[in-house]
């Protein structure tokens, strides 16, 4: 079993999952617009090349997303965060800086007692984030 985290975007998908493959990697494996499915027609023609479905493959898990028509948007996400576990405190920063690029940081990259850096970002896509890079777990 696995998890993974399902993104709603408000027509912008594609240009978000863009964003997040070139700051984070991976391979974007799926990108499907509205046309050519069954769900075509549902939403009016200004749907058609809005995406139905998204997929970054980063590692062994993937990021999911798909705009959502506006009948189906309930204001801005809320209660979670989408929690990214680096390596390395460099690449720590570097995606903190990516993601903040226009977006909101609500808690600055820095060092904690359970990390070599953390910090907690809205993007410019309203979508929260936190990245983590842990110390190693010592004995007690």
């Amino acid at each position: 079993m696995k998890i993974s985290a399902h993104l709603h975007f408000k027509g912008n998908c594609r240009e978000a999952f863009a964003f997040y493959q070139s700051i984070i990697g991976g391979e974007i494996t799926m990108m499907m617009p509205h046309a050519g499915t069954p769900a075509e027609g549902a939403f009016g023609p200004e749907w058609a090349d809005k995406i139905i479905h998204a997929e970054l493959q980063i590692g062994s898990d993937i990021l999911m997303g798909a705009d959502a028509p506006p009948q189906y948007q309930e204001g801005e996400p809320a209660g979670f965060s989408v929690s990214l576990l680096v390596d390395t405190p460099e690449d720590a920063d570097r995606i903190f800086a990516g993601l903040s690029e226009n977006g909101t940081v609500t808690m600055p990259i820095e060092e904690t007692f359970w990390a070599h850096r953390f910090g907690m970002v809205t993007d410019k896509f309203g979508m929260p984030w936190m990245v983590n890079c842990e110390k190693p777990l010592t004995a007690a």
